[in-house]
């Protein structure tokens, strides 16, 4: 299930890429990504919620000399991620079908092939695999930016990739040293994660210069470039900025959890001791970030600009969770991943649908749209809503809960962090209020243009400046919405149905965090240990 989840995006971007016809491409694109979600569900299926343990195991020999193996497995805690990149992947294929026109195989591909690799990222449990796939991201994504981006494209691309290649080479190097140390103690090299738990490296609270918390903070440096934490964030606006829309959804939904699951997958149960002496820096590193997002979106005068820096804010509160080390705050901080790519992707969507009809996302030329675009205004509001964490949506579930989690651990954290709720809701508010219910800007037509049919070309003089004929949502646009308004209500109003299926894993996880283990789920090991892929 899993080989099959990673590999037919590969043959899918084969089959497309030679198809002649851009059309066709497309909704071959389209149709080999719904077919993915689709089977993808059959996890939700079979999947026992009551085991900690790895299910879909797939393990065989891949370099066996330096133990490194094909090494595949889900838990509660990939589940939902993996789920979400898979819906979140046709979305955006169905949302560029206007957008993106030229080199329409090449970006087809690209997605697919990126959605190869996050999802590669998600289920490898051996390290090196994961590295593999953790690197493989980069390569569409870079494509996507400096390909089909804006102005300042290349520079965006470049900025991010060598952002996350510095992380990723150290993250690598500990890698190595980690397999290592694990043989000199078990006499086995290993790259398996079943493995690599049991490793006891060595630390002295005394000096940061021992084992365990420089490989700590090797890891940790590549995840919060990935996420990012404040100070590392300075790629990630113009990344969102320069990006296509469909670039902006699957980095904002998918590709920035990568750093979150990091720290939640390997960071913190790999090094115990180091996490631990490490997590006030994080806390603090999170609730700056929080209270720093929020201020700089405000000031924001782009709307994409906007949206990339409440990224920031809102991984904040993730980071937050996991470092409260409780069940409260991993659960939130793991609920804050999906809501972040359901709310934000769908923020990123609206943006790039208005960009389309204007070709501008200045907040200032704006005002008066929901006279002109009620449906449009609709869809903005609910998600603007999710967004701000209102009860009833999916937002208010993660917080509430990461808040809840901080307060437990330590409350002085949870009293500034809730600061940033109040600066979320002043941002969204202050430019939906701008852009939907304010003075007539100079890219909005008057109610009785927009009504009449002028054709497509067609601009309206109004003192000096152009007023574009703008209309409402189409029926794709509508379509590429509802899921997402959808998850939103369906996440806030049955939120256990999500929780529960994360529940045991991370029942697990927060009561072994000192000396975490894996498993193999029962019904498997049987099979795995007969054909003998496992290391003795």
């Amino acid at each position: 299930m899993l080989s099959f989840l990673i590999f037919f995006p590969v043959l899918a971007a084969l089959i497309v890429a030679l198809i002649p016809t851009d059309r066709a491409s497309r909704l071959a694109a389209l149709v080999f990504s719904g077919i993915q979600f689709f089977v993808s569900l059959l996890l939700l299926k079979d999947y026992d919620s009551s085991s900690a343990a790895l299910q879909f195991v797939e393990v065989y020999k891949w370099i066996p000399s330096f133990g490194i193996q094909y090494f595949l497995g889900l838990d509660g805690i990939s589940l939902w991620l993996v789920l979400l990149t898979t819906f979140l992947t046709p979305l955006t294929i169905l949302a560029s079908w206007n957008s993106i026109s030229e080199k329409v195989k090449s970006f087809h591909v690209c997605m697919l092939l990126l959605e190869m690799s996050m999802i590669g990222a998600l289920v490898s449990m051996d390290l090196v695999l994961f590295y593999v796939f953790w690197e493989l991201m980069l390569i569409p994504m870079y494509l996507l930016v400096g390909v089909w981006g804006g102005e300042k494209r290349i520079y965006a691309a470049v900025k991010f990739f060598i952002y996350t290649m510095v992380g990723s080479v150290l993250m690598l190097l500990a890698i190595i040293g980690l397999m290592y140390y694990g043989k000199e103690q078990t006499g086995i090299l290993s790259a398996s994660l079943l493995d690599l738990y049991k490793v006891n490296l060595p630390f002295d609270l005394a000096t940061f210069f021992n084992p365990q918390m420089l490989m700590f903070a090797a890891f940790a440096l590549a995840f919060a470039i990935k996420v990012p934490l404040f100070p590392l964030h300075t790629w990630l606006p113009d990344a969102h900025v320069q990006a296509p829309t469909p670039g902006s959804v699957i980095l904002a939904g998918v590709l920035l959890k990568m750093g979150t699951y990091g720290f939640l997958r390997f960071a913190l149960p790999l090094f115990p001791e180091a996490t631990l002496q490490a997590a006030p820096i994080f806390v603090g590193i999170s609730i700056f970030g929080i209270i720093y997002g929020a201020w700089v979106a405000m000031i924001q005068p782009d709307m994409k600009k906007l949206v990339a820096y409440s990224s920031v804010s809102h991984l904040g509160y993730v980071v937050l969770g996991l470092f409260a080390f409780n069940i409260e705050g991993i659960s939130g901080g793991l609920y804050q991943m999906l809501n972040h790519g359901v709310s934000t992707g769908a923020l990123f969507l609206l943006v790039g649908m208005i960009y389309e009809r204007t070709h501008s996302r200045e907040i200032s030329k704006y005002g008066g749209l929901a006279a002109v675009m009620p449906v449009f205004a609709v869809f903005f509001l609910i998600i603007t809503l999710s967004s701000i964490a209102v009860p009833g949506t999916n937002g208010f579930v993660g917080e509430f809960l990461i808040l809840l989690g901080a307060y437990k651990s330590a409350p002085w954290t949870s009293y500034i962090a809730v600061t940033g709720v109040v600066w979320g809701a002043a941002y969204m508010l202050w430019m939906y209020k701008k852009v939907f219910f304010g003075p007539a800007g100079e890219l909005v037509p008057e109610v009785e243009d927009a009504h009449h049919d002028h054709g497509p070309n067609h601009k309206v003089e109004h003192h000096g400046a152009h007023k574009h004929p703008l209309v409402d949502l189409s029926l794709r646009e509508i379509c590429v919405l509802i899921p997402l308004v959808v998850l939103v209500f369906w996440m806030g109003i049955f939120p256990n149905q999500f929780l529960e299926k994360s529940k045991a894993s991370i029942e697990h996880f927060v009561k072994n965090k000192s000396q975490y283990e894996l498993t193999i789920y029962r019904a498997q090991t049987s099979d795995i240990a007969v054909r003998g892929d496992l290391n003795p």
